[in-house]
């Protein structure tokens, strides 16, 4: 053993380590490695065994630079458990689980909770240290290639190697984060540790505690974007992979180059790299160096300058929203808009080109396949769209990348990545943003020609409009008989048991479509009350002359709920088709939507005690397992949501609006799509970025209502002061705890019988599981809910809000949550 490894790995003296220590390459089962001995790897970078830190007594079991850096420790084992004297030994045992032991092997201190996994044969366990610093547990069974068992690499502390995945594996639950140490002779886990939040579009953030500091943008193709020192470079290469299975961040040397990244006690994230003429490691990169690098600095719709002084200021078209304290060098509360947004096609987009650290991604949804116009007509379209980018710098651009959330912690950079940010049309002076035209000696020509026809789209726009609904839909007489363009009828036996009205009826019943009798709007248009000359209360859905919508939808919705009844589904009643008019009639609901209680305002919150609320979600599984599996059709809703389950009069819930339903038969119960339905929030994960939707993704959507109902917030919305989780991750974060009840609202508390709402939390919990195959049936829920039986463990959800969306393109809703043209990868 060469001398420089001796310093703080030895305990005994020289003469006794020359004399008793033992190297070995690898160790099997039963083997055991005594404190004064080591494992090597095979090119002698690494060596294993037990050390005490600094001017610390204790031992620890660890890993560090052999060949070179005496006494870098880049992972240890038991770091919250030491040993407090030299008797310690590390074993391994024959079903491959590790074990440091103390006391003369009475006492387990660390053990690694490793299985071999059976298939009938007895393992063959080998433990090896490899060269890359990877401890890892083999089974080398006969005739078969090697299996994992267990790697350290999936269990990171301070240090960041050379082929080390750093995220989240949404198969096994493992988090691969760095934590820092205590101190420098304390390896227990401190107050830092960074990690790869996958809420939004992934990201890495830096803590202290519950405290966010730092955040380093989202990859973009190249690097991290903020981060310049991670552009493409001769000494190492990067790698960003983001699927249903995993997120991970990994780097991988290209030369002889030593570099570690280390997350120190004091907080700091730095990148070293050895530098064999001085024999030291050198900081080549800090990760928040400057005046800026703090999270969030200067507020919403604030920009961080590392060039002027003070750092903070607004961003164009933007004033301090408390001008007071942004005198006083407070600029927490940001800024606001000097002139507010119209909401429609007027408001047009500020290019930032390629100067900015873009905002905080936490809240944002992505889709790898849209073009960059694209991503601006679905910004344009959705109200509540703040900003959208490129998701992909490199090769040209590709992606999109959408915010739907003010922007934060945006700060001046040279990223090459472009920042378009929504305006009012008065504040951008003639600024024009366009993805793909002409070439810029033609602009002119074009704005000229745009500027001639200006006061003729309007009326060019509505003619158009007409023109294309009287094509698309035509009437036959009074029969109610619907044609495409194509001139393929409706089939008339799916309408057998609707009653067709003329619409003279419609209008006499609702006035004429008086907004007094205006109830609601969503993606179709509005929904008024009406009442039939028989006296009958009817709610009527009218197409808008403005929605995305059309003659799909409503055929849709008629060929889908003709035919069902049930208690929980509302009842249609008839229909209207004349000219471009297409009117949808059901029964009225006088208690309004279940969102209209849940989020209005308190007063009607207290309305729905929790016996009313766990007969609202008895009733929504009851019907969603009448849609899967009881019913003649067999459909997957693919819009369950607060504002789709309608209340009567005894508050029994009734689930409506079947527009973007779909039907399946026996066993094809799979299917995928490339326009992607449905509203944020509420959309399972393997749907929203890949396009697959199944009877699981009604499921997923039930669990995110369930949590709801017992929250009172929206999922979507959700937001909590010590943490940047949307509401499936505080309530997974609760159930870790066992800390569910405080999930439960404050109107709740009084009327609440806490173990159904446990056990409701736990329900849901399951039905928001990542993976579509771990989710369970809407009859096993419906089971569930109502037995006493022992519930499985859920799994982490998946934190798509939100958590996750990988966004994607509007929809024609005029619910604000609501999307529809959405594309899956």
């Amino acid at each position: 053993m060469e001398d420089h490894s001796l310093p703080l790995i030895l305990f005994i003296s020289l003469i006794l380590v020359l004399s008793e220590c033992a190297a070995h390459d690898t160790i099997s089962a039963n083997q055991e490695i005594k404190d004064g001995e080591t494992i090597v790897s095979q090119g002698e970078m690494f060596e294993m065994g037990f050390f005490s830190p600094g001017n610390s007594k204790n031992r620890y079991l660890g890993i560090w630079y052999k060949k070179i850096s005496t006494g870098t420790v880049v992972w240890v084992a038991n770091r919250e458990t030491p040993i407090t004297d030299k008797l310690g030994f590390f074993k391994v045992t024959k079903d491959g689980n590790l074990l440091i032991l103390k006391g003369g092997g009475n006492t387990v201190a660390w053990s690694s909770n490793s299985t071999a996994s059976g298939n009938g044969n007895a393992p063959v366990v080998e433990v090896q240290l490899l060269d890359t610093g990877n401890l890892v547990v083999w089974d080398k069974k006969k005739d078969t290639n090697r299996n994992l068992i267990w790697q350290s690499f999936d269990y990171p502390g301070d240090t960041f190697l050379p082929g080390m995945k750093f995220g989240k594996d949404f198969v096994t639950g493992i988090e691969w984060c760095m934590t820092s140490w205590k101190s420098p002779d304390d390896p227990a886990p401190g107050l830092y540790h960074d990690l790869v939040n996958t809420n939004g579009y992934p990201q890495i953030f830096g803590w202290r505690g519950k405290e966010l500091l730092t955040r380093l943008g989202p990859w973009n193709g190249v690097g991290f974007n903020g981060f310049g020192i991670d552009i493409p470079n001769p000494i190492y290469s990067l790698e960003f992979v983001v699927n249903e299975k995993e997120i991970y961040h990994k780097y991988e040397l290209k030369s002889s180059v030593i570099m570690r990244v280390v997350l120190t006690w004091e907080g700091k994230t730095e990148i070293l790299h050895w530098i064999e003429r001085i024999q030291e490691w050198l900081v080549y990169a800090d990760a928040s160096v400057d005046s800026c690098g703090r999270f969030a600095l200067c507020g919403p719709y604030g920009s961080c300058s590392i060039n002027t002084h003070p750092p903070c200021g607004c961003m164009e078209g933007f004033e301090p929203k408390n001008q007071q304290q942004w005198d006083a060098s407070d600029w927490s509360s940001g800024c606001k808009r000097k002139k507010a947004l119209n909401c429609g096609n007027t408001d047009g987009f500020r290019k930032i080109a390629g100067g900015v650290k873009v905002p905080d991604t936490r809240k944002s949804y992505y889709n790898v396949s849209m073009s960059l116009g694209e991503c601006e007509m679905t910004c344009k379209r959705d109200c509540s769209c703040t900003a959208y980018a490129s998701l992909d710098i490199s090769n040209g651009g590709s992606g999109c990348l959408l915010w739907f959330h003010e922007l934060m912690d945006t700060r001046e950079y040279d990223s090459k990545q472009d920042l378009y940010l929504k305006m009012a049309a008065s504040e951008l002076q003639g600024q024009v943003v366009q993805h793909a035209g002409p070439n810029e000696r033609n602009v002119l020509v074009i704005v000229f020609l745009l500027m001639s026809l200006f006061l003729l789209l309007p009326a060019l726009a509505y003619a158009s409009r007409k023109m294309k609904k009287r094509n698309y839909m035509k009437r036959r007489g009074n029969n109610g008989y619907v044609l495409d363009e194509k001139k393929t009828s409706l089939r008339m036996e799916l309408l057998d048991n609707l009653q067709f009205f003329n619409l003279t009826e419609v209008e006499r019943a609702t006035d004429n479509f008086n907004v007094s009798n205006k109830i609601g709007e969503g993606g179709f248009g509005p929904v008024y009350k009406g009442v039939l000359e028989d006296g009958q209360e009817v709610a009527v859905k009218r197409l808008s002359e403005t929605s995305q919508q059309g003659l799909d939808e409503f055929k849709n919705e008629l060929t889908c709920i003709a035919k069902l009844q049930h208690r929980n589904l509302v009842k249609l009643l008839g229909y209207c088709v004349h000219e471009y008019e297409l009117i949808l009639i059901y029964e009225y609901m006088p208690n309004n939507s279940l969102d209209f209680f849940l989020f209005a305002d308190k007063e009607r919150s207290l309305m729905l005690d929790w016996p009313k609320r766990f007969v609202i979600i008895h009733g929504m599984a009851r019907g969603i397992l009448y849609l899967h599996q009881d019913s003649r059709l067999q459909i997957i809703h693919r819009d369950l949501k607060a504002g789709n389950i309608l209340l009567d009069s005894n508050m029994n819930p009734k689930i409506s609006d079947f527009g973007l339903a779909r039907k399946f038969v026996g066993h094809d119960d799979i299917a995928k799509t490339k326009k992607v339905v449905g509203t944020y929030g509420y959309i399972s994960p393997e749907y929203a970025v890949h396009g697959r939707f199944s009877i699981k993704s009604d499921v997923f959507s039930f669990g995110v209502l369930v949590l709801e109902i017992i929250c009172g917030k929206k999922n979507r919305e959700f937001t909590h002061e010590n943490h940047g989780d949307n509401l499936l991750g505080h309530a997974w974060r609760l159930y870790k705890e066992n800390k569910g009840t405080e999930l439960i609202c404050e109107s709740l508390r009084a009327s609440c019988i806490v173990s159904e709402v446990l056990r409701s939390i736990h329900v849901a919990l399951l039905c928001v599981q990542h993976h579509a195959e771990d989710r369970p049936t809407m009859l096993s829920v419906v089971l569930m809910l109502v037995s006493e039986s022992k519930l499985p463990e859920p799994k982490q959800p998946a934190f798509f809000t939100d958590e996750y969306f990988h966004g994607h393109k509007s929809f024609s809703s005029v619910d604000k949550q609501t999307i529809t043209i959405l594309y899956g990868r």
